[in-house]
């Protein structure tokens, strides 16, 4: 039996250090979507991405945990996006997989963006999670992993989709695109990257460049620069399958081993 999964990714403006703001923002646009088995927020999008955690970190117990927990139970799917967590006096840029029934999974981001000082700010992660909807793997990183091919390595194919979330701005956007397409085609998989759009409080402006690609590296769907809009789309595991079948490239992949503090 063949699998299929309902995506929604939703290309947002954020509210800068606006917590409520936001909630609104996606408030409305979570009204749009019916069907999903998966809706992704942006990277912090409760905040944007600030470099204020002292005064913006939440507890896992929090009003963003409350407003994912909220939504997932009303639109009966999982939702995930990250968030500014305080956890034992350490600040983290960590994404939660909010189930329907409230139960969750969460990842640290990895690698911390120097160029704007978020390595000085907060603690990075050192598991990577891969989660199973609907028959799926789905391994989900975020923002500036994209850069990392050895961390987002899909070692003997132990997952199908690789899901980016990102405040990743337009000056680099050739960046984002191309990375994106890369990830796709060396590990075999669905891409799927998810970028905000709009002006932040540093000015920084965000051209979006969402898009959905396939294991050959085809785009199935591209959001519209600077644009909101809500890709929907749904995945088969049929044309995965046969990608893989077609060309084993997985069969002469390197051994390595990745050590992680």
């Amino acid at each position: 039996m063949r699998k299929e999964l309902n995506i929604a990714l939703v290309q947002s403006q954020l509210a800068w250090e606006n917590t409520q703001g936001n909630f609104d923002i996606f408030d409305a646009h979570l009204r749009a979507i019916n069907d999903a088995d998966l809706i992704v927020l942006p990277e912090m999008f409760s905040t944007g991405f600030s470099m204020d955690p002292a005064r913006l970190a939440e507890s896992m117990q929090g009003a963003t945990m409350q407003w994912l927990t909220q939504k997932a139970k009303e639109k009966n799917c999982v939702i995930t996006g990250s968030f500014i967590a305080e956890e034992k006096g350490k600040y983290y840029n960590r994404l939660v997989w909010m189930r329907a029934n409230g139960t969750y999974e969460c990842y640290d981001k990895r690698h911390l963006f120097r160029m704007a000082g978020e390595n000085n700010q907060y603690t990075e992660g050192n598991k990577k999670l891969i989660v199973e909807l609907k028959g799926w793997k789905i391994c989900p990183l975020v923002c500036y992993d994209l850069r990392f091919p050895v961390w987002s390595r899909n070692v003997n194919q132990h997952y199908d989709i690789l899901l980016y979330i990102a405040n990743w701005p337009a000056v680099r956007s050739h960046p984002w695109k191309s990375l994106l397409v890369a990830r796709a085609i060396e590990n075999q998989v669905y891409v799927l990257g998810l970028n905000r759009v709009g002006n932040d409080g540093q000015q920084l402006n965000y051209s979006g460049d969402s898009a959905a690609i396939d294991p050959r590296g085809n785009y199935l769907a591209q959001a519209q620069e600077g644009a909101e809009e809500i890709i929907q789309l749904c995945l088969n595991d049929a044309y995965l399958e046969e990608c893989r079948a077609a060309f084993p490239v997985h069969l002469d992949a390197d051994d390595f081993t990745l050590n992680v503090q």
